[in-house]
């Protein structure tokens, strides 16, 4: 039986991945030309219903300080997004090893650029168990080494405030021509006046404001993010 899938927000995008969804019980790898550019603009539309009844949002090394105002905005509460700031290959992937193993409900994201392939099998094996979709985001380069992630998506920019993507590994077939998505954030499309419509998302945005209400996670962790703080 298959496992459970998650809807991405996007028709057309459900409509080419196996199961109608972001898969659940597996990894999901996200390749980006530059890290911090669309991931919530992916992502966005499917997170929301993940935090409903208590789900988290685990952000595990985030290129960037994760804003609480823009995540209130897409529909996730400070208060059910859990920030991990680990900056050493090994605590990143120690940490997304330890948050998957504990099959959390709601939605883990980790930023793991330099996970090699024995590293990521591991991660695979542990996502078997977990009933909460598990993201990397990797960089584009990563696409010319194998990857055990079942299902790998390439996602780049376009003008228009659109995603391209391709799905160069999934279950079945991949998808060799690029996917277009509208993805405008949901919170801009009123305040946005007609003539900017066709102009194409800034490059990068930066983001302020640590996430309030904040501990350390749950057991001992390596020393350089051992003290950190993560939202309750």
């Amino acid at each position: 039986m298959d496992a459970p899938t998650v809807a991405t927000g996007f028709a057309a995008l459900d409509a080419e991945l196996p199961g109608g969804g972001w898969p659940t019980h597996s990894l999901s790898e996200l390749l980006l030309a530059q890290a911090g550019q669309c991931e919530w603009r992916l992502l966005g539309p499917a997170l929301p219903a993940l935090v409903h009844g208590g789900g988290r949002i685990y952000l595990i090394a985030p290129p960037k300080q994760p804003h609480a105002g823009g995540l209130l905005q897409l529909g996730l509460p400070a208060a059910q997004v859990v920030w991990i700031d680990a900056t050493a290959p090994a605590d990143r992937l120690w940490a997304t090893e330890q948050i998957v193993k504990s099959d959390p409900a709601g939605a883990i994201l980790a930023w793991l650029p330099q996970a090699r392939a024995e590293q990521l099998r591991r991660l695979q094996v542990h996502a078997q168990g977990c009933s909460a979709p598990v993201f990397l985001f990797r960089p584009a380069l990563a696409l010319r080494d194998a990857s055990p992630a079942p299902l790998r998506v390439s996602v780049t920019l376009e003008a228009g405030w659109c995603l391209g993507l391709r799905i160069p590994k999934r279950r079945g077939v991949p998808l060799d021509e690029v996917l277009h998505l509208a993805a405008m954030p949901a919170n801009l499309v009123s305040a946005i006046p007609p003539r900017l419509m066709s102009i194409p998302a800034p490059a990068g945005v930066r983001w302020s404001s640590v996430i309030p209400d904040a501990r350390t996670l749950g057991r001992a962790a390596p020393h350089s993010f051992a003290q950190l703080p993560i939202a309750h």
